[in-house]
């Protein structure tokens, strides 16, 4: 019997959002298991648009129709120990341009280090490029739309708390 491939797919996700999902959804054709990681630093747990319990739920909520993803809150310590202790085997990044890579690589190349553990680089959706957490908070916070560049749980929850 083979062991059981595990994946996280780590993120403050404030708030998910396609481009996120997007990478979700293929690590589950790639692995058996995938964790998406709510990760925070609790001295700046209050200064995200969504609380962390906010977050999870919506994330949760997104991911609800795809088997074998699982969805917590982690704050405490390195990514690579976290891995450990879940016994998870890589780490999944979406990289939307070059200038992705170039900061996720050395962190990439740092947990390799640290521990042995792989990170693997799903290039983004051409058609969700430009969309990130903090520009749909931006454009939400001035007034803009953008609600087609989020999962519907977020769409109700931006829109419940208007604009």
């Amino acid at each position: 019997m083979s062991a059981v491939r595990r994946c996280i797919c780590p993120g403050s996700y404030d708030p998910v959002t396609l481009g996120h999902l997007d990478i979700v959804e293929r690590a589950t054709g790639l692995y058996d298991e995938v964790v998406v990681g709510v990760l925070y630093n609790p001295a700046k747990a209050d200064s995200g648009m969504f609380s962390i319990d906010e977050r999870v739920r919506l994330v949760e909520e997104s991911v609800a129709h795809l088997p074998g993803v699982t969805v917590g809150a982690y704050s405490d310590g390195l990514l690579v120990d976290l891995c450990t202790r879940l016994e998870i085997g890589a780490v999944v990044k979406g990289l939307r341009s070059g200038t992705d890579f170039a900061y996720e690589l050395p962190m990439a190349l740092m947990n390799k280090h640290l521990t042995g553990i792989e990170t693997v680089f799903l290039p983004g959706n051409p058609a969700f490029e430009h969309v990130s957490s903090s520009l749909v908070k931006e454009v939400w916070r001035l007034g803009g739309y953008g609600l087609d560049l989020v999962p519907e749980p977020v769409a109700r929850a931006l829109r419940a708390r208007g604009a």
